[in-house]
């Protein structure tokens, strides 16, 4: 009796909620940036948020290239400006769990939007990364119709800057992404696939629907 009511209290929990994925678009460049990055940082700090800063490309100049910047970072900003029925992009620019875009130094409005999210979440299809060198990646069941992204990062960049807005300054920058893939379709069915470890020390996984909300993400 008493393992069939552990059994049970077992199948009774809810599934493990996932994080919140708080994507900060952001540019070493930019004097209005490092604010953002901090708060971000600060951010962090709960377990229940999944941060990540992207460094766009559109900042770089002949006098000052940002060394983490990527044009992938720049066109998931534009999908995103797109999926508002715009073009314009700017930093610091926040977007929480694919849907919510704000402005990423106010923290206020982030926070509110971080709790909007984890009290209503789109979706919260599990999943696991796993390996070293080749890293796999399942994905449970659940309803589909979504894309399937693959993120890079370090945990950790804190660099001296010669040129730009903050030149003669020294910015901190947390989960910096260093590469961005975009892994297909997910349709709905539990799935399993593997790769070699992306550039970065660390991997994110989103599972995001056409309208950018995100149903599933996993850090490792």
């Amino acid at each position: 009796m008493r393992a069939l009511l552990a059994g049970f209290l077992l199948l009774a929990l809810p599934a493990q909620a996932r994080p919140v994925v708080v994507e900060m678009f952001t540019s070493l460049a930019c004097s209005s940036c490092p604010p953002a990055d901090n708060l971000l940082a600060s951010l962090a700090k709960n377990p229940g948020i999944l941060p990540l800063s992207f460094n766009v490309s559109y900042w770089n100049s002949p006098a000052f290239t940002d060394p983490y910047a990527l044009q992938a970072a720049t066109d998931r900003q534009t999908w995103y400006a797109g999926l508002r029925h715009g073009q314009d992009v700017y930093t610091p620019e926040a977007v929480v769990d694919g849907t919510a875009q704000l402005v990423g130094s106010e923290r206020a409005n982030l926070t509110a939007a971080v709790a909007a999210a984890k009290a209503s979440p789109a979706g919260n299809v599990p999943i696991t990364i796993t390996g070293g060198r080749m890293v796999t990646i399942k994905i449970g069941a659940g309803a589909g119709g979504a894309t399937i992204w693959m993120f890079g990062y370090d945990s950790k960049h804190t660099i001296a800057l010669g040129g730009g807005e903050n030149g003669g300054t020294t910015v901190t920058e947390i989960n910096v992404v260093r590469s961005i893939a975009n892994l297909g379709p997910w349709t709905g069915p539990e799935m399993s696939m593997s790769f070699s470890h992306p550039a970065g020390q660390h991997v994110a996984v989103v599972v995001q629907t056409p309208t950018g909300a995100v149903i599933a993400a996993a850090a490792a």
